[in-house]
């Protein structure tokens, strides 16, 4: 058995009330590696095609990735992965904290779980072993409160929790999962399954260690980055960041970006850094994705200018092996502390609702992480509700008397209270804009901005039309964390393989990224290829976007399993779980292209602003693209010989 992994993996079917072991064959990991690799293959295989997602025949999936636990950095992600009920397609969230050791340190590479419990339980997993608990007296507290009590009375090492909370236990499904009392795997709806399995929580109390193949090249490799990273010169304030992007959306030319600049601003602010930034170049959606920067203008932008956080930040925070630092807690209006919102949240509690209370979202992101709902989603479907209650479509007798308008912090914070609680117009919201359209009729499908069900994140296609591509194609649809041109840039993949497009030079005209081109559509395949890779190994995307040249992932894979692949054998690896993603949809009937609405692809394109007068040709990536996959051209579907090694002939 190779080195790093553990080879075995916990399957728990709550209907029996059974904890069995389950041996991983070798060839499981050289074909898909582990973390989301590890769960592609066995949830496309054991998942019965057409499985209810919040019935007993979907799997929950818990997996850490092949290099966390071994002395590489920036290596503490674990993924969740299902059959989403959000948009029924292959379902994934990602999330950091300090859970992912945990699962090997429990001795497993993945926690798989089935069945529904007749009961409410929590599954407790210790060196002597794993068992059901009851957790009667969980069910119905929040995810802190559910956390802290599991905690409680552990004073030498506490446990690693993951838990839901309300919004998991009342089926949202926009509802994660949550761990670190705020750190959240949010996207697909996961919560939901969690919920519909009657699993209030994950405890693991192991002490396993893990083996690798070349512990002195691991420890050269790691404190080599770790010495990089430390390098922090002096840098710009938050409005000299806001100016930088001024200049970036004036000029006629893009600049090729290096991780470095994002590094450096990062490690200062995390990723609140970019909110202002990208608000006046256009990667932030702004009122519903119906406005601009002229609309959330400077004045109203300054509320959310990385400095302003900063000064409310009481400290820095750590996800495990990593030397960035750039989560935080933040001060709340009543001197408590809450988890720093990240970007994401920021700007979907902010420009995306034309909010500038900052303190409304202070306490907005604190209400989501502890019922355990998606901040993304919540705040695309609060801005749908905002736009259909300007539009008249929504009265205040609808909305319990909130005066749903374009920069009310407190209705809108009212509004999210009803969603958490599954009451009044929140009961129909709490399940994500698509959902929430199809219940209030055809005519608010045109405020429904979603990609297969799911809202997109907080970049916008229109900046960058790789966010766009990838938001149609991929199969958990709407996810901005697998491509963009700008991650393309910062992968820097050319530079350790010959099989991958290059680049523009450092300055090219901006209408090159608008191109539906072979080059742009191969940028994105490669892309999803390395980011399946990633997940594979548990490493952070932010850590990525350092450069393949600085953090050295295929190097650490190879050092810790004794491998020697070259870095176009990883990215094939990476083809392999991206292909067994598109076959579970395929398996499932699902979409295997999830179209968005034409506001999200500048048809027709924005009259002022940042991305004034600029559409994506999305048209022309997608076959493109699913033939660099090699799939096919002209819907998308696995070829047979991808099937049959699947396993699903």
């Amino acid at each position: 058995m190779i080195k790093g992994v553990t080879g075995k993996i916990l399957w728990v079917d709550l209907t029996e009330g059974t904890c069995v072991e389950e041996d991983v064959p070798e060839e499981v990991y050289d074909r898909y590696l582990a973390g989301i690799g590890l769960a592609a293959c066995y949830l496309t295989k054991r998942i019965p095609a057409g499985a209810d997602p919040l019935g007993p025949d979907n799997v929950l999936a818990f997996v850490p990735g092949l290099l966390t636990g071994t002395g590489t950095m920036m290596t503490g992600r674990w993924l969740v992965a299902g059959k989403s009920p959000l948009t029924h397609t292959w379902g994934d969230a990602n999330c950091g904290g300090t859970f992912a050791p945990a699962i090997k340190q429990s001795g497993y590479d993945g926690i798989f779980v089935t069945g529904i419990s007749p009961q409410p339980v929590y599954l407790l997993v210790t060196h002597a072993g794993a068992e059901l608990k009851n957790a009667g007296d969980l069910w119905g507290m929040d995810a802190r409160e559910t956390e802290l009590k599991l905690q409680e009375g552990k004073t030498s090492r506490k446990p690693k929790v993951i838990c839901i909370g309300q919004a998991g236990e009342k089926l949202s499904l926009i509802s994660g999962i949550v761990n670190d009392q705020g750190r959240m795997a949010a996207r697909s709806g996961l919560g939901a399954v969690m919920g519909s399995k009657r699993l209030k929580a994950v405890v693991l109390e192991g002490a396993h260690r893990v083996e690798v193949a070349d512990k002195p090249q691991v420890k050269a490799l790691s404190q080599k980055f770790v010495k990089f990273v430390k390098f922090q010169p002096p840098f710009l304030n938050g409005k000299g960041v806001r100016l930088l992007g001024k200049l970036m959306a004036a000029l006629p030319l893009a600049m090729r970006m290096d991780g470095l600049l994002y590094k450096v601003m990062l490690k200062k602010w995390g990723t609140t850094s970019m909110n202002e930034y990208s608000v006046v170049t256009g990667d932030s959606p702004i009122k519903n994705w119906a406005g601009s920067d002229v609309d959330f203008n400077r004045k109203l932008s300054a509320s959310v200018n990385p400095d302003v956080i900063k000064e409310i930040e009481t400290a820095k925070y750590h996800c495990y092996s990593c030397p960035v630092g750039c989560g935080g807690y933040c001060r709340l209006p009543d001197g408590s502390e809450t988890h720093k919102p990240e970007y994401e949240t920021i700007l979907a509690l902010g420009g995306l609702l034309m909010n500038s209370d900052f303190d409304s979202l202070l306490l907005m992101n604190e209400k989501l992480n502890r019922a355990g709902m998606d901040s993304i989603s919540a705040g695309g479907t609060v801005a749908m509700a905002i736009e259909a209650f300007e539009a008249g479509k929504l009265t205040l007798k609808d909305t319990d008397g909130l005066d749903l308008r374009w920069g009310n912090s407190e209705a809108a914070m009212g509004l999210i209270d009803q969603m958490i609680e599954r009451r009044g117009l929140g009961d129909l919201l709490a399940d994500g804009t698509k959902v929430a359209a199809e219940r209030l009729g055809r005519q608010f499908e045109q405020f429904a901005m979603h990609a297969g069900g799911q809202e997109p994140a907080m970049h916008d296609g229109r900046a960058d039309p790789g966010f766009a591509l990838h938001y149609t194609v991929e199969p958990t649809p709407g996810r901005h964390t697998i491509g963009s041109t700008l991650y393309y840039e910062m992968f820097q993949l050319w530079t350790k393989s010959k099989n991958v497009p290059k680049p523009p030079p450092m300055f090219y005209p901006k209408k090159w990224k608008y191109r539906g081109n072979r080059t742009n559509a191969e940028m994105a395949v490669s892309n999803s290829k390395f980011k399946m890779v990633l997940d594979c190994a548990g490493l952070c995307l932010f850590g990525s976007f350092l450069g393949v040249n600085r953090i050295p992932v295929f190097e650490w894979l190879n050092a810790v399993t004794g491998w020697e692949k070259t870095p176009d054998d990883y990215l094939e690896l990476g083809r392999n779980v991206q292909t067994l993603r598109q076959a579970f949809n395929q398996k499932h009937s699902a979409p295997l292209r999830h179209d968005l609405d034409d506001r999200l692809l500048g048809k027709p394109p924005m009259k002022a602003g940042a991305n004034k007068g600029l559409s994506v040709p999305i048209d022309e990536l997608v076959p493109l693209y699913w033939e660099g996959m090699g799939w096919d051209t002209a819907n998308g579907r696995v070829a047979d010989e991808d099937v049959a090694l699947a396993g699903l002939a």
